[in-house]
């Protein structure tokens, strides 16, 4: 597995990034941003854009939501108003708002985000706003790529040994073992355009390593991995354990499974912050001892940042859509910004195609193979 994302902050650049950065420069996309959406907009969400803006030369942004506030914004953010343009949006849905209701406010802003990737006007969406009218509204908008029966929730997470794609996260409770296959299709194609790896080994998230342990649907889900295109990369099964110690760069899973490990993840990372903080202030002499210790702390702290890790996203969409934290900061937002335009830049979407094309072309064969015995 590469080690791409283990222990680098903003200011560390490996030799790929500067690859794929140089590969932005001229390029002309346009996402659409939510400007109403979260805890904190739009103030969060300008000033987002703001510290993105010099790192997606050529990128365009569809600002949408109320223009007279966003007009008075952006007044105290040039950046943005270099490159963005604006248009009003009426309402906004709130965070509690249920999906059904919210699918019924067709001049929200979250609503004509989606509606300018579905028209073309743009190739993504970047949002903070409410998850469930987000997907929902992703669903009915922009509808499923070809072949995909389901979008899922990706993320990516720290691990031992650089960062790990993970999903579904929670937008399917329940999934059959063709949904999991595609699930692996999208994370692969993520991994390739977001961490840059060239060959993103794949694990099935399962209760124990061994081909006979868990259920049919992941047994039959795995098989299908082990006969297709993706079978040089295909770890097999993985445990709970093997996320944090990376030991495949894509996990796949249900939406049910995936949301409580990532739950149980943070809370794990907030447990062992207040163990530390308890252990440097029992006596005088941890506590120099955390003076000691403290540069590497800090470094530690910065790696497992969530703000470098804000955004999730919809995948197996016909077009890119990026979930902000509701409660992020502009560093947070800018961060879901970034992966938005890696996606878009690096044609996510193609390369899921693409090998939905390959695994249909070799089912093909081999059934041809099969009728000609």
């Amino acid at each position: 597995m590469s080690d791409k994302g283990a222990f680098l902050l903003d200011g560390d650049k490996t030799e790929t990034d500067l690859v794929r950065d140089a590969s932005d420069i001229g390029a002309q996309y346009t996402l659409a941003v939510d400007a109403m959406g979260g805890d904190h907009a739009p103030d969060v969400v300008l000033a987002g854009l703001e510290l993105a803006a010099d790192r997606h030369p050529g990128a365009r942004v569809l600002l949408i939501g109320d223009e007279a506030v966003l007009l008075s914004r952006l007044k105290q953010h040039p950046k943005v108003a270099a490159i963005c343009d604006v248009r009003h949006a009426p309402t906004a849905v709130p965070m509690d708002m249920k999906p059904t209701a919210a699918l019924r406010l067709r001049d929200s802003s979250l609503r004509m985000v989606m509606d300018a990737v579905a028209n073309g006007e743009a190739q993504g969406v970047v949002s903070a706003g409410n998850s469930g009218a987000m997907l929902a509204l992703a669903k009915i908008v922009i509808k499923t790529l070809p072949g995909i029966a389901r979008p899922a929730m990706a993320a990516v997470n720290p691990s031992a040994r650089g960062d790990v794609v993970m999903l579904d996260l929670g937008a399917n409770l329940g999934c059959d073992a063709r949904n999991l296959v595609e699930f692996a299709i999208m994370g692969e194609a993520f991994a390739k355009a977001v961490l840059g790896l060239p060959r993103p080994s794949i694990g099935l998230l399962n209760v124990g390593a061994e081909e006979l342990k868990g259920d049919e649907r992941l047994r039959q889900a795995a098989d299908s991995l082990r006969d297709s295109v993706l079978s040089g990369q295909f770890h097999g099964f993985v445990e709970g354990h093997d996320i944090t110690a990376g030991t495949t760069d894509v996990v796949v899973t249900d939406g049910f499974t995936g949301n409580i490990a990532l739950k149980t993840g943070e809370g794990a990372l907030k447990l062992s912050a207040q163990l530390l903080r308890r252990v440097f202030e029992t006596s005088w002499l941890t506590k120099i001892g955390y003076l000691l210790v403290r540069p590497g702390l800090e470094r530690m702290r910065e790696w497992i940042d969530p703000r470098r890790y804000n955004g999730a996203m919809f995948v197996g969409l016909n077009g890119v859509v990026v979930k902000s934290h509701g409660g992020t900061d502009a560093d947070g937002f800018a961060s879901a910004v970034d992966v938005a335009m890696d996606m878009v830049t690096h044609h996510f979407n193609d390369s899921i195609l693409e090998r939905l094309a390959q695994m249909t072309a070799a089912r093909v064969g081999d059934e041809a193979v099969v009728d000609a015995l």
